[in-house]
């Protein structure tokens, strides 16, 4: 014997409404288990337990959901966990990788103003060098200034004494000539003088 839409919803303390959604929500139910009884329509026993044991299998069904996306997100959190440890790991090493960086960076910029640093005293030893430097060579110029004037007067005297002695002996050479000259010359007046 069937229940009426009524009878079930006063049965199971639900309304119309409830009881025709669970009818709709249950595939081909009105076809195998409603019928037509004058002007009201009745649902057969194995329908009335269906939509009475409906609540209880929905509830089960979203309890089972539930465990599986429980289940799911559990296996979510733990891919998410370890995809975590690995991306720390990762970074962790990428810490140690920019700290060592750090170091050797550090290092050759000391480096570098040692470097420097040397560069800089050299850069003045040079100097000095170069400022002792030109000093022996303005000393050594002067000494063989002087030695070349030395060399040039002694060169000089002795031009001079070559030169003297030339003209000493041109001058003994010369003054008979001259003093012969002077002769003609007197000779030739003579003659001149009688004209």
């Amino acid at each position: 014997m069937g229940k009426t839409i009524r009878q079930l919803s006063e049965e199971l303390q639900l309304s119309k409404q409830a009881i025709n959604q669970r009818i709709s929500s249950i595939k081909d139910f009105r076809s195998k288990h409603t019928h037509k009884v004058k002007n009201h329509l009745e649902i057969d026993e194995q329908g009335v337990k269906m939509l009475a044991d409906f609540g209880k299998q929905k509830r089960q069904d979203q309890q089972v959901d539930r465990q599986e996306r429980q289940v799911k997100n559990d296996k979510q959190d733990k891919r998410e966990t370890n995809i975590n440890d690995v991306l720390l790991k990762q970074l962790d090493i990428k810490d140690q990788q920019i700290s060592k960086l750090q170091k050797s960076l550090d290092q050759q910029q000391q480096l570098q103003l040692a470097t420097l640093a040397e560069n800089r005293q050299l850069k003045g030893h040079i100097q000095e060098l170069n400022g002792l430097l030109e000093s022996s060579n303005s000393t050594q110029k002067r000494q063989a200034t002087n030695k070349n004037g030395n060399l040039s007067n002694s060169v000089n005297a002795s031009r001079y004494k070559v030169e003297n002695d030339k003209q000493d002996k041109d001058g003994v050479v010369g003054t008979d000539e001259k003093q012969k000259k002077i002769h003609k010359n007197k000779a030739n007046k003579s003659w001149w003088h009688f004209w």
